[in-house]
């Protein structure tokens, strides 16, 4: 019922297309762009609802008060204390080695503002757990949504880093103005 809901309102309703054809695993990171609102949230539930999936996702602790708290931990929220000095790529790895299946979306912005300074925790995680990257486009203006290449960390997250914001550069969020992949970054 859930799923024939979201892939109503997502595909019919609201006018959204998909091309998703990398390999899904049981187990992988979905590494998420552009991300310039919280109705990226909203896209991004509709679709795995549509798939009958379950992904958990990385949030920002400030989100997890009540009642929102509750409902994003049962959606399958994270949530992330920045100012503490734990080691979440390193528990997130292993949690992701110890199950069948794992699968965690993350925005690598790490805000919704532009930033082209990267967080690399994704590409962390995915390289110490052994499991691929998803590169997952947003793009509001064609109202699309594509995963056609994933990435299996080697190790030169420079390189692959670089591979990665590649993959992103064409895609539109909601508020253009507040996405960047940091051109000079790129171009090297």
């Amino acid at each position: 019922m859930w799923k024939k809901f979201c892939n109503w309102l997502l595909y019919k309703r609201m006018g959204w297309t998909k091309n998703v054809t990398a390999p899904h695993p049981d187990k992988y990171i979905i590494c998420l762009a552009p991300h310039t609102s919280n109705w990226d949230f909203i896209i991004g539930k509709l679709y795995s609802g549509a798939e009958g999936w379950k992904i958990n996702f990385l949030m920002k602790k400030e989100w997890f008060f009540w009642p929102l708290g509750y409902l994003f931990k049962r959606m399958g929220g994270i949530p992330v204390w920045r100012d503490k000095h734990t080691s979440m790529t390193d528990n997130l790895a292993e949690t992701a080695r110890k199950l069948d299946t794992f699968k965690l979306t993350i925005t690598p912005e790490g805000t919704r503002s532009a930033n082209p300074n990267w967080k690399k925790g994704f590409y962390i995680i995915a390289q110490k757990a052994g499991i691929p990257i998803l590169l997952y486009g947003l793009d509001y203006q064609r109202k699309y949504i594509e995963c056609i290449h994933s990435i299996m960390p080697s190790g030169d997250i420079e390189k692959e880093m670089r591979e990665i914001k590649r993959y992103f550069k064409d895609f539109k969020g909601k508020h253009p103005e507040n996405f960047t992949i940091g051109e000079e970054d790129v171009e090297s």
